[in-house]
């Protein structure tokens, strides 16, 4: 997946910012949103969970697909279930952060972490 590890495509139904839902809110099925420039919203366990999207990129929706831009998360921010198992480095290229049961978890240190379209390096 091409940038999947900086700029998270939120796969599932795209349900318009229009409709005024915020975090919290009750939902039904699964779904994402952008909720600002730099929030989407997942529904997740029938609720409007937040998700940052603190890269520059931020949160965009295009068409059937929203985009979060997570290169400037950092360990313990939300992410989506769509990203389980993924990896990202940090922003300052020291750590990889992975995606577990819904939050960012530093798995590794490095002397230099960097990424391309299929896989995370991070050299000792």
């Amino acid at each position: 997946m091409n940038r999947s590890f900086f700029l998270l495509p939120l796969l599932g139904s795209l349900v318009l910012s229009a409709c005024g839902v915020k975090a919290g809110d009750s939902c039904e099925g699964g779904g994402y949103t952008c909720s600002s420039e730099s929030e989407a919203l997942e529904c997740r366990d029938k609720v409007w969970r937040p998700l940052p999207c603190k890269g520059s990129a931020g949160c965009t929706e295009d068409d059937q697909t929203v985009s979060c831009d997570l290169t400037g998360n950092v360990e313990g921010d939300a992410c989506a279930a769509s990203a389980e198992g993924r990896g990202l480095c940090t922003a300052d290229g020291k750590a990889v952060l992975e995606c577990r049961m819904g939050s960012l978890v530093q798995v590794k240190t490095c002397s230099a972490c960097t990424m391309d379209s299929a896989r995370v390096t991070c050299q000792p």
